[in-house]
């Protein structure tokens, strides 16, 4: 199971009951492919154009820590600029990407994709703070040509 499971937070494949439920918003999971709201008549197709042109106050974010010895779980603190922002609500070892990579959401009101990703980012394992990379796409074959042969 842990082998699907560091494949799946590669690709950054969303588990439902970590990285999304029902109260979540398809936009700030990143989902919003998923959704044509040029199709009328769905359950929630108002809830998502409202938030559409609010704007998202959060967005789920893939990470990867620069050090490739500590290993992430989840619930460990994700730092954004020196402060804590949430928790890793998945993480595992990434044998393809070669380190430790998780997935958790990061507040983002009023920011661009490049404000998010332009900020410093580290998570915080047992005390000790580690520096990450951010990616709003799969760091894992990012236009899915792999998983299309």
């Amino acid at each position: 199971l842990h082998t699907l499971d560091s494949c799946r937070i590669e690709k950054a494949f969303r588990h439902f009951g970590h990285d999304i439920t029902d109260e979540d918003n398809v936009l700030e999971a990143g989902l919003g492919f998923a959704v044509k709201t040029s199709k009328a008549g769905f359950i929630g197709r108002d809830a998502v154009l409202r938030k559409k042109e609010a704007g998202l106050s959060r967005r789920l974010v893939q990470f990867r820590l620069k050090d490739p010895q500590p290993l992430l779980f989840h619930n460990e603190a994700i730092l954004r600029d020196g402060r804590i922002v949430g928790p890793i609500t998945s993480g595992n070892y990434g044998h393809h990407l070669g380190g430790a990579i998780g997935l958790g959401y990061v507040p983002c009101e009023g920011e661009s994709e490049a404000d998010v990703l332009g900020s410093s980012y580290e998570v915080e394992i047992a005390g000790e703070r580690f520096a990450a990379e951010a990616s709003l796409k799969p760091m894992y074959d990012p236009k899915a040509e792999r998983v299309k042969m």
